[in-house]
């Protein structure tokens, strides 16, 4: 426990509360989501208790010790060609503390080289990486604090950056009143190296918080997601100089808004559906809005694995389609549920 407070602290101090949100920070491929799940259901969660390794990476505090020995696995298909996956597996020897290490990447592709005068002079690539070293224990029966120390490697052409960060988070769970919620500070940290040694840039940071609930006698489970707490005003205006337009209370607070709903039919099966606000304002056209900013997806649970698919639409000119396979090597013959 000294530990983790001692981590905690360093943590914050270094946090710089910046009040930009996406294209305003590197390493902004952090935000990515490498679960199919919280893909489906708005594109993020802090406060789901699924037994599922890949939904730690939203919030630490969400790792559990029914995740020991359990292998996480996603693949994403993203938009222009690129691609992103991560890989996980979570342990622990003891009834308290449990661990968890994931790598994750997004490769953007190969790139045709050129001269200051437009002749091919070759092909470059470029990827990112970030390492995910996760700790979590319970403090009592309800509540659970985490802690995901991220180290980020970046790599673009022949310019190279290094970084760390952490997300720092706790959960409440009542299992009798099928209620959870959670809050994480996520992307605490700094460049430790810029790309041109420049001045270091800033990193995603922001704060969220969820509350998650499941209905007693229907077979429906609802998500309220709200991101960047520390900000009141996400809007912008790409129409004008100034960098910011005025909006009503209500859109201000709209666009904090992740709205996710699951429908279970049975133990093993699950289908979802969300909404993620500000993505659908953001990118919806002015002639028609399409189904920007919402998403589906689904899937099953099997005693040796659980298979999820989902898919979020950003603009009318593409979606994004997700891939989650989470293993139990040491589960197989036991039940294992949703």
């Amino acid at each position: 426990m000294k530990r983790l407070l001692i981590i905690i602290y360093i943590s914050f101090a270094c946090v710089r509360l910046f009040s930009q949100t996406g294209g305003d920070n590197t390493y902004e491929f952090l935000n990515l989501t490498h679960s199919a799940f919280a893909a489906a259901t708005g594109g993020l969660t802090v406060s789901q208790s699924r037994s599922d390794l890949s939904l730690p990476y939203h919030n630490p505090a969400l790792l559990n010790s029914s995740m020991r020995n359990d292998i996480a696995l996603s693949y994403s298909r993203y938009l222009a060609g690129i691609n992103y996956g991560y890989a996980a597996y979570g342990f622990g020897n003891d009834s308290v503390n449990n661990y968890a290490i994931g790598i994750g990447y997004v490769n953007y592709g190969s790139f045709t080289e050129a001269d200051e005068a437009g002749n091919i002079t070759g092909s470059f690539t470029a990827a990112e990486y970030v390492f995910n070293f996760i700790y979590s224990r319970p403090v009592d029966s309800l509540f659970t604090i985490g802690i995901d120390i991220k180290p980020v490697l970046s790599h673009l052409e022949k310019y190279f950056s290094a970084g760390i960060c952490a997300d720092i988070g706790i959960t409440y769970i009542n299992k009798e009143s099928l209620l959870s919620a959670g809050l994480v500070i996520k992307n605490a940290g700094f460049q430790i190296k810029t790309y041109t040694g420049n001045r270091s840039e800033s990193l995603p940071f922001e704060i969220q918080a969820g509350v998650t609930k499941q209905l007693a006698h229907a077979p429906l489970r609802f998500t309220l997601t709200l991101r960047h707490l520390e900000k009141y005003d996400l809007t912008y205006d790409y129409n004008t100089s100034d960098e910011t337009v005025s909006n009503s209370i209500g859109e201000n607070i709209l666009r904090h808004v992740v709205l996710g709903v699951e429908l279970l039919p049975g133990k093993n099966f699950w289908a979802g559906a969300g909404l993620n606000y500000q993505r659908r304002a953001e990118l919806r056209t002015a002639t028609k809005a399409g189904s920007a900013g919402l998403s589906w997806g689904f899937g099953f649970n099997a005693r040796a694995f659980s298979l999820a698919f989902g898919r979020d639409t950003y603009h009318l000119a593409g979606a994004a389609n997700h891939f989650s396979l989470v293993l139990y090597p040491g589960m197989i013959f036991k039940n294992r549920h949703i």
